[in-house]
């Protein structure tokens, strides 16, 4: 019996996927189950598996794009599992990789002997070289004895090097389905959205004592670390609370408002930029947090997210931070309408009650559509944040440290 695989829905907006790779070769014995390639959709990478064991042949190649419910595969069900173990197949391959002896007796090409004429043009190659602007140390002949012959010098092109001769090489490899989205989502966001950015910065002082403080106990009881990003998170959802436009997208001639708050945070994974969701963000505690940021975060970086994990978000937090950052113009993740920005945490000198003092400072950026948010609601948001950061016992704690991290 031969049986066709499809290729199976992703998701409900999905309708085309790319096969990014086979892991399996056309001819192979295929086990059901096994993962047979990785496809790719605009918003994560797949493993496809075998749906039955048998002999597999491919109907696409790597890079082909196939549409939902095309014939990517056959599996001869009826076949039966080849015979023989590995260590016959890596005698068989060592073999293939032995150079035979004819093969080793093979006479070598003479090299090219040095003469006078060795690297000099003929006439009608040095007035074409002239006229190119070419010095022929540059052109290496093919002639007798590496001569520079007319042919040489008509198809010589002027270096691009360096006097220092470095190498000049280049490579091309096609972009992924969904690198190719997120270019594309980006290059829509600055085309359709009047956004503009405002900043600020934050003393982290505060959060720094709490975390040398308690992050110990924390981790103990709860597994996990107690990061940043659940303050930022927790953050984010008071001053969403304080300024709904910020919760807000355009739909049309219609603004849509939200009384959840659906938290995108932006991931670097294997296969470019991803933004899983947590969900109902407003209803977790630190420790709630921590655990849904680090289970999307291993996901991410592992392959494994689906696209319902990156649907759906009502506003982005994206941490350049890690990578170094000092300051950036985050761009806005459709359709949402705003997005906030992390960066590194510098020790600065700032004005603490008449005095200069030395603090951890990290500079925040918010960028937003100007079409439905307002500089003032903007801003107002931004310094929402920084007061939460900056006295997170009393606004984001209500004054309790060890209830609210659950001690």
């Amino acid at each position: 019996m031969i049986l066709e695989m499809k290729v199976p829905s992703p998701g409900e907006s999905i309708t085309e996927v790319e096969i990014a790779d086979w892991l399996v070769e056309d001819g192979d014995y295929v086990e059901k189950d096994q993962a047979i390639a990785e496809v790719d959709s605009d918003k994560a990478t797949l493993e496809l598996p075998a749906e039955e064991s048998g002999i597999i042949t491919l109907k696409a190649e790597v890079g082909d794009a196939v549409a939902v419910g095309a014939v990517v595969c056959l599996i001869d069900t009826d076949a039966a599992k080849p015979a023989g173990d590995s260590a016959e197949k890596d005698v068989a391959e060592q073999k293939k990789s032995e150079p035979k002896k004819e093969e080793a007796k093979a006479p070598q090409p003479v090299q090219a002997k040095e003469t006078y004429a060795s690297g000099v043009a003929s006439p009608a190659a040095k007035k074409i070289l002239s006229e190119k602007g070419i010095d022929s140390s540059a052109v290496k002949g093919s002639g007798k004895d590496g001569r520079i012959t007319k042919n040489d010098a008509v198809t010589a092109v002027p270096s691009m090097g360096t006097p220092t001769g470095g190498n000049r090489g280049e490579s091309r490899s096609k972009l992924s389905m969904l690198r190719r989205k997120v270019a594309e989502r980006l290059v829509s966001a600055k085309n359709e959205t009047a956004m503009l950015t405002t900043f600020n910065e934050v003393d982290m002082s505060a959060i720094f004592e709490l975390r040398n403080k308690y992050k110990e106990d924390f981790k103990a009881k709860h597994g996990v670390g107690l990061g940043f990003m659940s303050f930022f998170t927790r953050a984010v959802v008071r001053a969403l609370e304080m300024y709904p436009s910020v919760n807000s997208m355009i739909d049309g001639k219609e603004m849509i408002s939200y009384d959840f708050c659906d938290i995108s945070i932006a991931v670097s994974g294997p296969k470019g930029l991803m933004v899983p969701v947590i969900r109902n963000a407003e209803n977790l505690t630190f420790r709630g947090v921590e655990a849904e940021v680090k289970r999307l975060a291993i996901r991410a970086r592992e392959g494994e997210i689906t696209v319902d994990e990156m649907t759906g978000g009502t506003f982005t937090i994206t941490n350049g931070g890690v990578f170094g950052s000092m300051l950036s113009t985050p761009i806005i993740n459709p359709p949402q309408s705003a997005i906030l920005g992390m960066h590194n945490i510098v020790e600065r000198p700032i004005a603490r009650d008449g005095a200069i003092a030395i603090a951890p400072i990290m500079y925040v950026a918010v960028s937003y559509d100007h079409r439905i948010i307002d500089g003032k609601e903007s801003v107002g948001f931004l310094v929402a944040i920084k007061e939460a950061l900056e006295n997170p016992e009393e606004l984001l704690m209500d004054g309790n440290v060890k209830r609210a991290l659950e001690m």
